[in-house]
């Protein structure tokens, strides 16, 4: 079961339950799953399954009902029941990843050191049970990619041991730092700490359902009825289609330069790169008054934007840059290092619509032809010769 997909619709936030019912409603044997979390040794509670209804849509309900209240825990205590659990240990180091981003996202926002932090309105036994039992369910249903939508925080406030707080709680802005995320109206907490530190551990963000062929599709229900507003978390579970994939949203940054000296630009372009752009080019323009001048495109992604604009500003003679998001399809495509005559050279293999596409790296090809005397075309054509051999030995 390779190149399985995973996508949570979160326009209405996220909770733990809701993620762990979403995805026991995609095909996760519920029984399984019961079984599974036996393995975390711990007692006093016992987690039900329903069917419940919100809004009018169907949806899965756990619920998990604590029958022996213990102290809370410390974060040594949750990682030495994870680590003497008997659940994989795939499962086992996402849930020491997320429990450690979950404590130190609550010691920041109260001051405190982390080891001395236990869980106040997140009880460590619904906790445990809901980041440790998502983890076992993405790793039941084979998922290799997981993304979510822009995350729902909901609005208005919370009452919490430390007083009536605002929506969303401190620990689940700090842990979607960096994510996509918005209000709307709705004055209640939908996303939750739980929830958002399961996104950010295993989920990347995606402004759209990527290209699948969908396999199920299974709702969360969530605790609070919302009049006229179905309180459920989606997950869609699909196979990538056979002609690409579309990937997380990019920036396309550009500038209009008029005034630069032009032995600038190559120097220019060097940093860009260096610092993480996806592709640099010009555009020659025709400008005010007549004046020949470029554009200077940058595509990069999201998160390389200050980096990006620090040296456009900082570097070149302009005074502003545009930006706009813009979605790219791209197809499946992976290196190969093949040793050759000349030693060892790289290969793109590209797959395509039409069929299997393969050249050789243009670097590899330079630097063999300053090294041997060769002439540049002669071994990319030699090179380029061995397509069919370097496409029936790949893995």
């Amino acid at each position: 079961m390779k190149n399985r997909i995973l996508y949570l619709d979160c326009v209405s936030g996220i909770s733990g339950d809701m993620c762990l019912a979403a995805l026991v409603d995609c095909g996760v044997p519920f029984e399984e799953l019961v079984c599974a979390l036996k393995g975390l040794n711990i007692e006093g509670y016992k987690i039900e399954k329903k069917e419940v209804k919100k809004s009018g849509l169907r949806a899965c309900k756990i619920e998990i009902i604590v029958t022996q209240h213990k102290p809370y825990r410390h974060f040594k205590d949750v990682r030495e029941i994870i680590r003497s659990s008997r659940l994989p240990d795939k499962v086992k180091n996402l849930s020491l990843n997320a429990f450690k981003r979950l404590f130190e996202a609550e010691a920041k926002v109260h001051g405190a050191d982390p080891e001395k932090i236990h869980l106040h309105e997140l009880s460590a036994v619904d906790c445990l049970i809901d980041i440790v039992g998502t983890f076992y369910c993405l790793d039941y249903l084979h998922i290799e990619d997981a993304l979510c939508s822009p995350v729902n925080l909901g609005g208005g406030v919370v009452e919490t041991e430390h007083g009536v707080l605002s929506v969303p709680a401190p620990a689940t802005v700090e842990l979607l730092k960096g994510w996509p995320v918005y209000s709307r109206g709705i004055k209640r907490e939908l996303t939750t700490p739980t929830g958002a530190v399961i996104l950010s551990t295993a989920f990347r963000p995606s402004d759209t359902i990527p290209l699948m062929e969908i396999e199920s599709v299974g709702y969360g229900a969530g605790s609070m009825d919302i009049e006229g507003y179905p309180n459920v978390l989606r997950a869609v579970i699909g196979r990538k289609g056979n002609e690409g994939n579309i990937t997380n949203s990019i920036l396309h940054i550009e500038t209009n330069i008029d005034d630069m000296n032009p032995q600038i630009y190559e120097y220019l372009m060097e940093r860009l790169f260096e610092k993480g752009a996806l592709d640099v080019y010009i555009t020659h323009i025709v400008m005010k008054k007549s004046r020949p001048g470029v554009i200077l495109n940058v595509l990069c992604d999201e998160d390389k934007l200050e980096q990006m604009t620090r040296i456009l500003l900082g570097e070149s003679t302009t005074i502003g840059v545009r930006y706009r998001k813009v979605y790219r399809l791209c197809l499946d495509r992976k290196i190969k290092e093949v040793e050759t005559k000349w030693g060892r050279v790289r290969f793109k293999i590209v797959q395509s619509p039409s069929g299997t596409r393969c050249t050789p790296e243009y670097e590899d090809c330079k630097k063999i032809a300053r090294e041997r005397g060769i002439s540049l075309l002669q071994v990319i054509q030699t090179l380029t010769s061995m397509a069919e051999e370097v496409i029936e030995g790949q893995d």
